[in-house]
């Protein structure tokens, strides 16, 4: 689950990065594409990871005189639960084609991959 969290922030981060021209192009290649190889869509099964906090049995306390306080001390407890998600199967096949198109129009245009100016 981390993983995929992880995968998904990234590719925000590097789609969110250069310049409009960039993404003019890759939103052209991308409508392009998504016409040819559209989105097939569907659901499956697969152990999603969650965690919760749960007490070891010991206490520590702090303090002096009247005033202590005691906590419990906590674990982590990671365990997975079956889930649901919607996946697109043809996003693999897509997506190179994608960046492979967005790459030649920049090329063309700017004579470079990220579609900067000269």
């Amino acid at each position: 689950m981390k993983k995929i969290i992880l995968l998904s922030a990234l590719s925000i981060v590097l789609g969110s990065c250069g310049t409009p021209e960039f993404r003019a192009e890759k939103d052209n290649c991308s409508a392009e594409w998504m016409a040819k190889i559209p989105p097939r869509y569907e659901q499956e099964m697969y152990n999603q990871m969650q965690s919760r906090q749960v007490p070891t049995g010991t206490t520590t306390c702090t303090g002096f005189g009247y005033t202590v306080t005691c906590n419990q001390v906590m674990r982590t407890e990671y365990y997975t639960v079956p889930a649901v998600r919607t996946v697109d199967r043809n996003k693999s096949q897509r997506d190179p084609l994608i960046q492979q198109c967005t790459q030649h129009a920049c090329i063309e245009k700017y004579g470079n991959t990220e579609c900067k100016k000269p």
